[in-house]
């Protein structure tokens, strides 16, 4: 049953294809604002961590409180599936626009409950349990954000340019990384650590709640991609008769998740609790790193589009299964800021050869009917498993005195989905895009 209002919308997106490329960029544009604003409300937690983790949990030593946060971190991933399942059918059946505007929606209400919960010497225990629920509330959300997203993107893109257009899942998606550390160094510049601790790590969260209603703006200039779908459309049991894909997609994704989380957000503590830097230094040199991964995502996309998805996923597979090993060995002893820089650099140029097709070609591998659903699912299961846990797993490494052992790991499964790479099928030749 179709709900009022929805039958004009489905029935205009057999039109998409009559859109001037004009149309095309602004209705990329608006699908990306809403993606940006996701990510920085879901970054935001990682990025304040080192600040509210005494707020929330009984007085500790700091890598134990960082432990207790990164596993409410990484239960945001195990939520994620469902989220991805709920969201995924509902863009597939109902329309890729109103799946995004609502899943942002949800994002902003995690945020919001964050901003104004009591800390554990006021509430108790009731503080790390409401955390919790906000966290999954978020990982609701964003397990559904992405299927929608990569499909929206891959099919409202000028055909022969997809590269191009869908990179920007990855641009915003790092922007709002990027715009979660830039709000954290003005506050840093503005109030100072001791304010941070106290509670001024609440403002970005407020923040992220207000600018989620502002998706509501970009939603006129959304065109809906999808027509009336079939009785079973968004189905697991449709999904099914895609195995190979989602056995793609799960691998490739567990590697990218891995690495990007490896690199991004837990790169953040690991210069200060294990090479040494201060806090502000740490963030300084994530956010000119972060600046530069964004800015390379449209160059590899388009890239992309000459040389194909499938040899850019070769050389982030075989190239971050080779560095691994070697950039966490270097960035333990990276105790210059212009040293970490460099090396952190090196490893997001590696792996912008992933972020910059991740949507694309994971779109490029299912048809309409199970798009959102296979890609948000298949991509939410692995980064629940792997990109999820990576600071979890790297905490515990490091309090186990084994923290050399997370860079093997990383290579190891960059290395399985290498293989992965190898006997897949460029994703454009699958033909399930027009024009791909």
């Amino acid at each position: 049953m179709i709900p009022q209002g929805l039958e004009s919308e489905i029935s205009q997106a057999g039109n998409i294809r009559s859109l001037d490329r004009r149309s095309r960029l602004r209705a990329s544009i608006a699908g990306s604002a809403g993606n940006l604003i996701e990510w920085y409300d879901f970054y935001a937690y990682a990025y304040t961590a080192l600040y509210f983790a005494a707020s929330f949990f009984p007085s500790g030593d700091r890598t134990a409180q960082l432990i207790n946060v990164a596993a409410i971190y990484a239960a945001g991933f195990l939520v994620r599936p469902i989220g991805a399942w709920y969201f995924g059918r509902f863009a597939d059946r109902r329309g890729r626009r109103a799946a995004l505007v609502t899943s942002v929606l949800l994002m902003g209400a995690g945020s919001l409950l964050i901003a104004i919960l009591p800390g554990y010497e006021v509430i108790g225990v009731a503080a790390p349990v409401l955390l919790l629920i906000a966290r999954l509330m978020q990982g609701f959300s964003s397990g559904g954000q992405y299927g929608a997203a990569a499909s929206y993107l891959s099919e409202v893109a000028e055909s022969g340019k997809r590269g191009f257009f869908a990179s920007f899942q990855f641009v915003t998606l790092i922007g709002g990384q990027l715009s979660a550390l830039l709000i954290l160094g003005l506050l840093q510049w503005l109030l100072g650590e001791v304010a941070l601790r106290e509670g001024a790590w609440r403002i970005p969260f407020a923040i992220g709640a207000i600018a989620a209603i502002s998706i509501l703006l970009f939603k006129d200039q959304m065109h809906e991609t999808v027509s009336r779908q079939t009785s079973d459309a968004g189905s697991l049991r449709a999904l099914a008769r895609h195995p190979r894909a989602m056995f793609t997609v799960m691998t490739l994704s567990a590697a990218g998740a891995l690495a990007l989380y490896s690199f991004t957000t837990y790169m953040q503590k690991y210069l200060v609790n294990t090479a040494g830097l201060d806090a502000p230094a740490a963030s300084k040199v994530m956010i000119v790193a972060t600046l530069g991964f964004m800015l390379l995502q449209p160059i590899i996309g388009t890239v992309s589009d000459r040389i194909g998805r499938r040899t850019c996923l070769l050389l982030f597979t075989g190239g971050m299964t080779i560095a691994a090993v070697p950039l966490f060995s270097a960035l333990e002893g990276a105790s210059d800021p212009y040293q970490a820089f460099a090396l952190i650099a090196c490893a997001l140029f590696i792996l912008s050869f992933y972020t910059s097709v991740s949507g694309l070609f994971k779109a490029e591998l299912f048809p309409t009917e199970v798009r959102a659903l296979g890609v948000g699912l298949g991509h939410a299961i692995a980064s629940a498993l792997f990109g999820g846990t990576a600071e979890f797993v790297a905490l515990q490494l490091k309090q186990a005195g084994a923290e050399w052992v997370f860079g093997w790991y990383l290579a190891l499964v960059c290395g399985a989905a290498f293989v992965v790479s190898l006997r897949m099928r460029e994703p454009r030749a699958a033909g399930h895009i027009d024009g791909a």
